[in-house]
This record gives C-alpha cells, structure tokens and sequence, in this order.
C-alpha cells in the first residue's frame, strides 16, 4: 500500500535553455545541479548524487515514448524543477521509488504528453527500469505501488506485466510506521545487500532447475528467476505452490555454494559471464569474490518461495468473508510476524534495530510486525487495533525513541516523522498549476483529489515554482 507521505516534483520547460536545472527545496543538503539534454547521458554511478534519480527519470521517460510512440517523442527541452520529498531517505519507504516515478510523470508532463496517454502501469514498469540507472537492481514493487496505489485499498501487485488488483482490509485495524534510524542506502549498500540478494537469486533458480532436470546451457537459456522454475517442480510434483517449492527447494539445494563450486556446476561458465549485461550484479560479484563470500542459496530460495506464499494467503484472508473482522486481522498479523522471521533469518535483511523494534511493538500491542522496504535498516510497519494506536505509538515513544531523543539522535519536535500511524492513500498524480496576480490555483488535477488538501500543495508549489524561476 501508499502511505501519506509524499514527494512533490515541481517543474517548468525553460525555452531555450539547454540545460536540466534540478534543485531541492532542502539546498543545503541536497544542492542544485545542472545536467545535458542527452536522454542519453550517463548516470555518474561512481559519485552518487541526489540528483541521480531524477537523471534516471528523465532518461527513462524517453525510453518510455521511443517504445510507446516511437514516431512521436517529442526534442529534449530545458526543464527547471524543485523537489520536495516528505518520505526519509534509506527508511525502507521507497524514498528513491518516489522520486523516480514522480521525476518521471513530471517529465513527461513537461515534454506535452497528455495525461490520458499516461499509463500507470506502464509508467511503473519504466521507472524500475530506470532506477538501475543508479546502481540498484530494483524489482519493481515500490514503483508500482507508487504509481498506482490507491485511497483505503491495499494493492496485490503481480508482474510480467505490471498490473495489480485492489485488497480491501478489514476494518478496525491502523498501520503504524516506525523508523529505526539505521540508514540503508540502496544505491550505495547495495554491492553487499540488495544486488547481491538479486545474484543469489538467479543462481538459486539457475541450480535448482538443473536439479530438476534441465542441463546447464537449457538452464542459463531459459531460467531467469525463480518464478521460472515453478512449472519444473509442477511437472515433477504436481503443483507449484509456496509451500511445495520451498520443500523441494530444502530437498534439492544445498545450503552454501562457492563461487568455484557454482562455476563448476554450469560447464564452466565464469559468473562474471552469466552477469555479463547486469552492471550492478557485476558489482556485487566482484564483492563476494574479495570476500570469500559463500552464497547460502537454499536459505534465500526457501523465503523467496514461502514470502511468495504469504501474499497469496494475505489476499485470501482479507477476501474471505466467513471470518470476522477481528479474525481475519489476527491471521493477517500472524502472516506478518512471519513474514518478519524469514526476512531475518532466511533472507538476511534485517538488522538489530529491526528486530529490537518489532518485539517492542509485539511486547505493546500489535497484531503483527514486521520490517517493511529493502531492509538493513529504516523502518518497522505493524498492524495495530484501531482502539490501541496511542497507546501503541506511546509505548514505541518511551521503549525505543526516549533513549535516541536522550542520546541526541534525534530531537523530540521531530518524533512524528519517525512515528506515524496511517491507512493506506493514493499513489502519483499530477497536478496543473495557473499563477496569477494574487494567487496559485490549480487549474487540473488528475489522479489528485483536490480538497482541503489542495491549498497547501498549491502553497508550497508556488514557492518552489518562485525558486525555479530565480535559479
């Protein structure tokens, strides 16, 4: 699901310019930089950048228009633009899936795309893509929730292609968001963590389809990713549910491979080969070769499969009507609580923080808790009884936040954007501002409900659109 925090990219065509000015309302710590034109221009991987993001952005809303109207994308302008992001960076929130998919809708405004030629899903599909600009091997999930996620509803989203199905809670139960202040940077962690967990994966799927028969060149030639090996264990087993395949998975892997050992088994194949197009793979790799690294391949197997399972069963508890609100809500914190322990000890994505705060938030009350994004840091969700939340939120305040307040980590005005509870809210929208003599008014809103929450947005857009213009 959304949450209500939100980033906000303001920006302009700037005729005749032909540079990309991108700046953030928050310049003394995120300055302004200016880029090219060229869509075609590289992302500098070496020295991250803020701006990374948006450059990915900008060159992935060209991709999007070369393969939707190939005969149409219209020249490269110059674009001035102000970002303001509510969603704290390395939280496990999808702070960079923000900024991305936002960065892209904008330029694609910009550029004269009109909305009703703005499909989310396709949208969503190329920000994942355009986010491995940065280094970061992205599946998907936060772009498309960010994309198309919708008011009160959660989303079971399903991929190739991206599309994705509303869930309705049961009612009585809040989400409560809670940061654990340990930083993971995807773009710049993500060697030793999140693109490592995509080579491992790989090869999981690569070895457990040999053992179920096919040979090493049908493996590499056909099996992508673990998905791609559920039609094997079918065949072999008669069904391919989560269940069934972690058992065959625990059956047919072993626990710890070799980088020699791996290369081995498939004819003699160089890793570096098989991740020959994948930059950001090829990175993890030369990682874990330094390290000695041995990759526990039925371990993260065994969760992919069983988390797999988990969703299934999640929707299938919320759309079942035979149960009450308060049973289904128990299984659903139940399925969380589960989620949480083969995030730690399957897939290794959680840290000490992590943990510390989720048996604090099950000691006070939840339902179920568990770490939510990437992992390795940022932030807890737990499903708490509506009639508990302050409560809940006090006894996190006191067991957790009071020492990091006391220690100076962060200062107690600013709790509320480490705390918060929320239900689920839109995903991207776009919003067409007019500026006159005396006022800022927004003159179309698409995907936005333009209420009492209009103002402020309009506010704030103004200010930033000001700052655009004296850059």
């Amino acid at each position: 699901m959304a949450i209500r925090q939100d980033t906000v990219v303001a920006i302009r065509a700037a005729p005749g310019s032909n540079k990309l000015v991108v700046g953030n309302v928050e310049a003394a710590k995120y300055p302004s930089l200016d880029f090219g034109l060229d869509p075609e221009q590289p992302v500098d991987v070496a020295n991250h950048s803020w701006a990374n993001y948006f450059i990915s952005a900008y060159k992935g809303a060209f991709e999007l228009l070369k393969g939707s109207r190939p005969g149409s994308v219209p020249e490269p302008v110059g674009l001035q633009v102000i970002v303001h992001g509510q969603v704290p960076t390395g939280s496990g929130l999808s702070s960079s899936a923000a900024i991305v998919c936002s960065s892209m809708l904008a330029v694609l405004s910009a550029l004269g795309v009109p909305p009703s030629e703005l499909d989310k899903a396709a949208v969503a599909e190329a920000a994942c893509k355009a986010e491995r600009y940065v280094g970061v091997t992205s599946g998907g999930m936060d772009q498309a929730i960010s994309m198309m996620g919708q008011q009160g509803v959660a989303m079971h989203v399903e991929f190739n292609p991206v599309r994705g199905v509303c869930v309705v809670l049961p009612e009585g139960a809040t989400f409560v968001i809670a940061n654990s202040m340990a930083v993971s940077n995807k773009a710049e962690t993500a060697p030793k963590r999140y693109n490592l967990r995509v080579v491992e994966c790989r090869l999981a799927a690569v070895l457990l389809a040999m053992k179920l028969g096919l040979n090493a060149e049908e493996a590499l030639e056909k099996i992508h990713t673990l998905r791609d090996v559920e039609p094997l264990i079918a065949e072999k087993y008669g069904t391919a549910d989560g269940a069934t395949c972690a058992n065959v998975v625990s059956e047919q892997l072993a626990e710890q491979y070799g980088i020699a050992e791996i290369e081995e088994a498939l004819g003699g194949l160089k890793l570096g080969g098989l991740f020959a197009a994948e930059p950001g793979s090829l990175r993890a790799l030369a990682v874990a070769e330094a390290d000695k690294y041995s990759f526990p391949l039925r371990k993260r197997a065994v969760h992919v499969y069983s988390e797999a399972q988990r969703v299934l069963e999640f929707r299938t508890v919320c759309e079942d009507a035979s149960l009450s609100s308060s049973e289904r809500l128990a299984k659903l914190g139940g399925l969380m609580n589960d989620s949480h322990g083969s995030c730690a000890d399957l897939y290794g994505c959680s840290c000490d923080e992590l943990d510390e705060l989720v048996a604090i938030a099950r000691g006070a009350g939840a339902l179920g808790a568990r770490l939510t994004g990437a992992g390795w840091g940022g932030c807890t969700v737990s499903l708490v009884r509506d009639g508990d939340v302050e409560g809940f939120l006090e006894a996190l305040r006191d067991k957790y936040f009071k020492a990091r307040v006391e220690g100076g980590t962060i200062t107690a005005d600013r709790l509320s954007e480490f705390l918060f509870a929320t239900k689920p809210s839109s995903g991207a929208a776009l919003l067409k501002l007019d500026q006159t003599d005396k006022d800022t008014v927004v003159v179309e809103a698409v995907d936005a409900e333009v209420t009492a929450e209009a103002p402020p947005v309009a506010e704030v857009l103004s200010v930033v659109m000001e700052d655009a213009a004296a850059a």
